[in-house]
């Protein structure tokens, strides 16, 4: 509750009890606060669940009290350059605070990405014997640590510094929505207004995961947490249970693309672009309906093809009722659009939101069940949420800081750029691969933020337009989750169907054909991400469309009016899509009559059936 105080305090520059910190002296804090906290809240191994062993109280009373110290000595620190010339005892305790940091990783992320933060956490000591573009300007281990530590570039550099002055709003915006029975009311509400329509589980998973999933912005989680409700309802009305599992996979992944929130990368993305938080959601905007439209386009066709109806009347909670218990949830979604659009207030938007929805919440406490008890499970729940993403960047900062202080990351983007020898599409290939690699092992904002580093700035020495290149390396750390073998959300969502693994992964990959797409398709024209001439947009937006629709008709095998449709029409006009999708107005022309020919024989063949 400290550290949350502190967040209010110096978002809204309060100057509680006098005093304002200056801004290097806050992200220490949030480190000792939240980072503590993390020791507390997620355990060392899975036998310490029950009860906080000894040993974490250490860890986190020692992660607290360094995290003050710094923020005391913070202004010395910063005047005195510490970061080169810090006494040796002050990095003797900078190393115990990085094996700290390096542990939170370890209990709060995946092991791969610990390694990933271990070996370049000490990648600057060895930096001068390493081959080619991986040569650095080496150090020795105390002037390493010095760095880390006290440097603005390592532990507390622009993730940590986004993460503290915007993201601890939204992450808590995304508790109070939960706590107060958003979650609820949105699977409700899209159970309402499309329950009962053909196919209406699978319509209910698509919209309720991307409005939860935008809150949480992990894949995996919005499955477990939504898809433990949509997957076993769209069983029950016939879908396939690999199916069933694959569209909850791919609408809890998209998520995280998804405005107003998109999770937390791309709030870093405005940051690394030093543009407003408005302009990433506007940019994000196509791309992430044009997804979600493909998905439910599929749901509805495959209902069709197959015959499936939806939830029973008697199951559906009435539209107007739910809309009366639950209005102000979606005033809150509206409103924070809003104060993100207008008034361009990211790193307060969230809080103003949170208090009008807790003072619902308080007026309706008979309805809500809202109470003191449920406020402090709130407050635990909100902490422990930024205590893990806290732990994450402060180690993703060990990455960050290295890349940094060796000038690897300026090498590398420069060796690509020369190794690919000005072919675009040689740059995308090897931008898409080391994505989808880096993606297996990663969150998606860890991902995001080391290629924002190193590949980013190859795609705009290029020449292609800075927002759609980072949104490139955004939508490819994020294929992984849906991609065989490792398909994370994929799996937990095959875990829940009782479905193989491998063929909901496979029919995941299918059925989000776009999210590996869409990246190519606007790094190469961005009036698909709404930037350019208008005329030119809205070619491009419409061709699109257009495209989407009839790629969603090839793969499930069936176009609206005309009815299943064969192989040999599936085939030209999945082509069509395809080459409409192709920015280029020849492609779009040569697309359109390709498909056209298909659905114009497949009309005059089941015209000659009839007759």
């Amino acid at each position: 509750s400290v550290g949350l105080l502190l967040a209010v305090n110096q978002g809204f520059n309060l100057a509680i009890g006098g005093s304002q910190p200056i801004s290097t002296s806050f992200y220490y804090l949030i480190i000792g606060f939240f980072g503590g906290f993390a020791f507390l809240a997620f355990p060392a191994c899975a036998a310490h669940k029950a009860r906080v062993p000894w040993f974490d109280w250490i860890c986190a009373g020692a992660t607290l009290a360094l995290g003050v110290w710094l923020a005391s000595i913070a202004l010395t620190i910063q005047l005195g350059g510490w970061n080169a010339t810090a006494p040796d005892w002050a990095a003797w305790l900078g190393v115990v605070l990085l094996l700290l940091i390096l542990d939170g990783v370890r209990r709060t992320g995946e092991i791969v990405l610990f390694f990933a933060c271990l070996l370049f956490g000490i990648f600057p000591m060895f930096a001068g014997h390493m081959p080619g573009f991986l040569w650095g300007v080496q150090f020795t281990p105390l002037e390493a640590v010095r760095e880390h530590v006290f440097g603005t570039e390592s532990i507390i550099g622009i993730p940590m510094q986004v993460v503290s002055d915007t993201l601890i709003g939204f992450l808590v915006f995304g508790v109070v929505l939960s706590v107060t029975g958003g979650a609820s009311f949105f699977m409700d509400f899209a159970l309402s207004l499309m329950g009962t329509s053909r196919g209406g589980p699978a319509k209910v998973a698509v919209v309720s995961s991307a409005l939860f999933g935008m809150l949480s912005g992990s894949p995996t989680s919005n499955v477990l947490t939504t898809g433990t409700l949509t997957i076993p309802t769209m069983k029950r009305c016939g879908y396939a249970p690999h199916y069933a599992g694959a569209v909850e996979a791919c609408a809890s992944t998209g998520g995280a693309l998804m405005p107003p929130v998109m999770g937390a990368a791309a709030f870093i993305m405005a940051n690394f672009l030093n543009v407003p938080y408005s302009e990433v959601m506007v940019a994000a905007l196509l791309p992430s309906l044009l997804y979600y439209g493909a998905l439910f386009l599929q749901t509805d066709l495959y209902a069709v093809r197959n015959g499936l109806r939806g939830v029973p009347r008697s199951e559906v909670p009435p539209l107007l009722p739910t809309l009366a218990t639950g209005w102000y949830y979606i005033a809150a979604i509206v409103g924070l659009t809003v104060l993100l659009l207008a008034y361009r207030i990211e790193a307060q938007a969230p809080f103003w939101v949170c208090l009008f929805l807790l003072g619902i919440a308080v007026v309706r406490a008979r309805t809500t069940g809202f109470n003191l008890h449920r406020f402090c499970g709130l407050v635990v729940d909100a902490g422990q949420a930024v205590a893990q993403l806290v732990a994450l960047i402060a180690g993703i900062g060990l990455i960050i800081g290295a890349l940094s202080m060796t000038g690897v990351a300026n090498s590398f983007s420069r060796e690509l750029v020369q190794y690919a020898n000005g072919n675009v599409a040689l740059l995308l290939f090897f931008g898409a691969i080391t994505s989808f690699i880096l993606g297996m092992g990663m969150t998606a904002s860890a991902c995001y933020i080391f290629l924002a580093i190193v590949l980013a700035p190859a795609l705009v020495q290029a020449g292609l337009d800075p927002m759609a290149s980072h949104l490139y390396v955004l939508y490819w750390g994020i294929v992984s989750f849906i991609t065989p073998p490792v398909a994370l959300a994929a799996i937990a969502a095959a875990s829940i169907a009782k479905s193989s693994p491998m063929v909901t992964g496979l029919m995941a990959l299918r059925i989000g054909f776009l999210l590996m797409l869409l990246p190519i398709l606007f790094v190469l024209q961005p009036a698909l991400i709404l930037r350019g001439d208008l005329p030119v947009i809205v070619q491009s937006v419409t061709t699109a469309v257009i495209a989407v629709i009839m790629l969603a008709s090839a793969f499930e095998g069936y176009v609206y009016r005309l009815g299943p449709a064969p192989l040999w029409a599936r085939v030209p006009i999945a082509i069509g899509g395809l080459l409409m999708l192709i920015p280029e107005g020849f492609t779009d022309l040569l697309g359109m009559g390709i498909a056209v020919a298909a659905i114009v024989g497949l009309w005059m063949t089941r015209r000659s059936r009839l007759a």
